[in-house]
């Protein structure tokens, strides 16, 4: 199965390099106690394993490039004037906000965690409920969401056109005057710039069989073991499928019950966890995760294992390895 899977993954890859399409994976037979591996030996062949390696970024016109970012960043995005998409996606808090759930306009109470825009264009879906295909329509609907950023782009375009500087900065970026297509494009280049590859899992996959210790070497055959791989797989290690949450055993009381799998880059660094915030530590996640989807009751053992093995998919930002953001 592994082979066949791995085929499909470089087959379709180089010419779909932000999409996934590998499907669901078969676990691994490497039974769940097994003990820790010899430092440096590899379990199987890299070219074999379900997940892989964050590839370079498309290249994109340095121009729009540098206008997505100012936009991304510009208050005058959201309908009252007071904040930017950087608000809650912050690229210094590791791409979210570190809170429960945000705080929206309406001041209704909110449904969801704000997930990292770290890695976004390698999800085949956006949003908790995998409702946008492309990360242009994910931005339109933010910008005019009357709960996140509560703006109506066209009122947002005159916002711009009067500012002389930005206006050059879309005439130079685009050789027009502001438009709405241009506005989502250039916001969808910033965040197709968001990577962070060179985690130390990364390292390992590309064949530095030392960038992972015994302990996260059997970590990550315990996360395939246990069948955690099954919806976590792929270049983004998750983010490429939906499913229904609560397979087994309730895990949360907030709907809905089908949302699209989240990523599991950065995970060590993007607390807290689920679509409700309500596991404020990996170890807690990786428990009540086991027992709702899996049916699993696991030791502290084999937590300490997969919580060792997904602190390995902390990548780095820009060539710095990303920290856990301060209070």
């Amino acid at each position: 199965m592994r082979p066949h899977v791995n085929w499909l993954i470089r087959a379709c890859y180089p010419a779909l390099p932000w999409v996934l399409g590998a499907g669901l994976m078969a676990a691994a037979t490497a039974p769940v106690g097994a003990p820790p591996l010899s430092k440096g030996v590899a379990t199987s062949p890299v070219d074999q394993e379900p997940i892989s390696p964050i590839p370079v970024p498309p290249a994109a016109n340095p121009r729009v490039l540098a206008l997505g970012e100012n936009l991304f960043a510009d208050a005058r995005l959201s309908g009252d004037g007071a904040h930017s998409c950087a608000s809650c996606h912050d690229t210094h808090t590791n791409g979210a906000d570190g809170r429960v759930r945000s705080s929206v306009l309406t001041g209704s109470d909110p449904p969801y965690n704000t997930p990292t825009v770290f890695n976004v264009a390698l999800s085949y879906r956006l949003g908790w409920e995998g409702q946008f295909r492309t990360l242009e329509e994910q931005a339109e609907s933010s910008l005019e969401s009357p709960d996140i950023m509560g703006a109506r782009i066209d009122e947002l375009l005159v916002r711009i056109r009067n500012d002389a500087d930005r206006a050059q900065q879309f005439r130079l970026a685009f050789g027009r005057h502001p438009n709405r297509a241009d506005l989502l494009d250039a916001l969808a280049t910033y965040e197709r710039s968001l990577v962070t590859p060179d985690s130390p899992f990364d390292r390992w996959l590309r064949g530095d069989t030392a960038a992972l210790s015994a302990e996260e070497q059997s970590g990550y055959e315990t996360f395939k073991s246990l069948g955690c791989v099954s919806c976590h797989q792929g270049v983004n290690i998750g983010a490429n499928l939906k499913q229904r949450l609560g397979v087994f055993h309730r895990l949360s009381p907030h709907r809905p019950e089908v949302l699209r799998v989240p990523s599991l880059r950065n995970v060590a660094v993007t607390s807290p966890y689920f679509h409700d915030g309500s596991a404020a530590t990996l170890q807690e996640a990786v428990r009540r995760m086991a027992k709702s989807q899996l049916n699993q009751t696991l030791t502290d053992g084999q937590i300490d294992r997969i919580v060792a093995f997904l602190r390995t998919l902390t990548g780095r930002y820009q060539g710095k390895p990303l920290r856990p953001a301060t209070p």
